[in-house]
């Protein structure tokens, strides 16, 4: 696969119109390549690493990539303006194109270190951290947030977060339609039970022109992304259906959501195109699970899916698999469709 040279924000903005949600435990660096191989051009997010980790912890591994993998953009968690500032600057400083801020999480863990979705309730404190971010960076700084938390009327208080956040110099917001219940409610079902309000983030467009919108949850196809496109919103991100059924959102997504007239890569091609790219992880210590766990739903929805997931399963996290596995799964599949 060839290289990309790093975006500029004109680029990441455009790349914008369609992104794959950052997602912990799952969209690391492995399932980025993957989503890659099937998209040039759909911005991808690392999981939510916290500033803490970074500035405190020196656990800059957190941010390795590889240079496939723009547009990228890391996804920071924090509070501390000074902190998220230095947090930002090594992001920038290891290539990634845009840092977002994390006001959507709603995890206990990140609750007690007073970031995520906690933060729709300190709209100054975020536009103090965008400033200061902004101050240490050259690349595109952001925000990806919920429509309100708990108790608060979310047609009350998103324009005031919205109207603090640009006001600080954020140019670019991602709105997870739903609200966050911080007590009473796991992550999970944080992700599932408050109800969608699409209509509230067109409003949101509406009432604010100048900044660029994309809306996020529940979406699970690209037919759902266009329809939010045509209605006027600048981008779509996309979550868990782009990870279970990773071909069927992204693999048209250049020519549907970005007009490029690039091949359509198929299944096929996708884990042709995975095996150099494992070898090479395998080489440095890796393990073929690592990799493939991302790739399970490769095939979903096709015959013999099944099999190809079972195999990968069943034999990816055995001492010294190789993508010799891959084959295995591939011709079972064959067998069974």
């Amino acid at each position: 696969m060839e290289s990309h040279l790093k975006s500029g924000s004109s680029d990441v903005s455009k790349a914008a119109r369609l992104s794959v949600a950052p997602m912990m435990d799952w969209t690391d660096r492995h399932c980025r390549y993957l989503h890659r191989v099937l998209s040039r051009q759909t911005l991808l997010y690392t999981e939510m690493v916290t500033s803490p980790a970074l500035v405190r912890g020196g656990a800059l591994h957190l941010l390795k990539h590889d240079p496939s993998e723009h547009p990228v953009a890391l996804q920071l968690g924090g509070s501390d303006p000074v902190e998220l500032a230095q947090a930002a600057k090594l992001g920038a400083e290891a290539g990634y194109d845009e840092i977002n801020l994390n006001c959507g999480c709603p995890s206990d863990r990140v609750q007690s270190g007073t970031f995520g979705a906690v933060l729709m309730k300190h709209p100054q404190l975020v536009a103090d951290c965008v400033a200061a971010m902004r101050e240490s960076v050259d690349v595109e700084v952001t925000v990806k947030c919920r429509i309100g938390v708990d108790e608060q009327e979310p047609r009350e208080v998103l324009p005031e977060f919205l109207d603090k956040v640009a006001a600080a110099g954020c140019e670019r917001v991602t709105i997870h339609a739903r609200k966050a219940w911080l007590q009473g409610l796991s992550p999970k079902e944080n992700r599932d039970i408050p109800p969608l309000d699409y209509e509230l983030v067109h409003e949101m467009k509406a009432a604010f022109p100048q900044l660029h919108v994309s809306i996020n949850g529940g979406v699970q196809s690209l037919d759902e992304a266009e329809a939010h496109l045509a209605r006027g919103l600048d981008g779509v991100m996309i979550g868990r259906s782009a990870y279970h059924t990773p071909w069927d959102v992204l693999a048209e997504a250049d020519a549907r959501i970005y007009g490029s007239d690039r091949e359509t890569v198929s299944p096929d091609e996708a884990v042709a195109a995975m095996v150099p790219y494992i070898e090479r992880h395998i080489a440095e210590g890796g393990r073929l699970h690592q990799v493939t766990r991302h790739m399970l739903g490769l095939f979903a929805g096709r015959p013999g899916a099944r099999k190809w997931r079972q195999v990968l399963s069943e034999k990816a996290s055995r001492d010294g698999a190789g993508t010799e596995v891959l084959d295995e799964a591939l011709g079972r599949m064959r067998e069974a469709a």
